[in-house]
């Protein structure tokens, strides 16, 4: 462990030395920032391959809830059923938290390096990087020097997590965790989920400012990549329309057929019963 944090901590001084130009006396905060970054980008086709999963689950929710409606007395040909329809539309249910699993890694990294005494003296404005917010709080109150830069730090999150909480409610909204069936728990999994976002500014409460940065620069890029990621794609909502107006113009010639036929079998009638009245006078 000790060998990998000194290759750890050997990384992240020099990608200190190449801001230091740039940044001064914040370069090693720079250097977390642009090093969270490159390990988002090097997780980032895990995230694409994620994002296509969960749009096909989406995709399949229907077909989905008609399967568990048909086996709803046979679990294991439902099981079967499930596992047939996930092999063919390629859909992995563990996808969606390979990109996380991976990050850990780094997570860990930068916690025990800030954490131990290596990398003292390295500070972001007047904060230093291996303290916490308490650290803060105790010299200066939370507007103290270094109480400030965690409060420009609770301010971002918080936006974020607002921003994610929202897209959150919305997703769940359109894909409900039942799928079809009546699942426990999943009205109280629903509210809570979209909660789970603002867990970020616990984190960043407890941990030292090194790793905070890590969580806010990685949380940040999820948000902006899972935007980006499921943008409607102008071509994809032009088919919607026209399949959306077609399936429109179809009821809607359907209704007037049927009106039409219904007025000229309504006309027929009346001529029947008015022709022997007619012969009789």
């Amino acid at each position: 462990m000790s060998v990998i944090l000194s290759a750890f901590g050997s990384l992240v001084e020099r990608l200190a030395a190449l801001l230091e130009p740039l940044f001064a006396t914040t370069a090693t905060a720079a250097a977390i920032v642009l090093f969270t970054m490159l390990v988002r980008l090097a997780v980032h086709p895990l995230s694409r391959a994620s994002a296509r999963g969960q749009k096909a689950r989406t995709r399949i929710a229907p077909e989905l809830a008609a399967l568990r409606k048909k086996h709803a007395k046979n679990p294991e040909r439902l099981r079967k059923a499930v596992t047939e329809l996930h092999a063919r539309e390629k859909v992995s249910p563990f996808a969606g938290i390979l990109p996380s699993l991976l990050q850990a890694p780094a997570f860990l990294l930068m916690y025990h390096l800030f954490a131990g005494d290596r990398m003292a003296g390295h500070t972001l404005l007047a904060a230093p990087l291996g303290d916490h917010w308490a650290d803060a709080l105790s010299h200066g109150g939370p507007f103290g020097p270094a109480g400030r830069v965690y409060l420009v730090l609770f301010a971002l999150v918080a936006a974020v997590a607002t921003y994610t909480y929202r897209r959150t409610k919305a997703q769940l909204a359109a894909q409900p965790l039942d799928l079809g069936r009546p699942t426990p728990g999943a009205g109280a999994i629903a509210q809570v989920m979209p909660l789970l976002s603002f867990a970020t500014l616990i984190t960043v409460a407890v941990v030292p400012l090194a790793a905070a940065l890590y969580v806010v620069t990685s949380t940040t890029w999820t948000a902006v990549e899972r935007t980006l990621l499921f943008r409607e794609h102008p071509d994809q909502g032009d088919r919607e329309g026209e399949v959306k107006g077609v399936k429109e113009g179809e009821t809607k010639g359907v209704k007037e057929s049927e009106a039409k036929g219904g007025t000229k079998g309504r006309k027929k009638a009346e001529k029947k019963v008015r022709a022997p009245l007619a012969t009789r006078a």
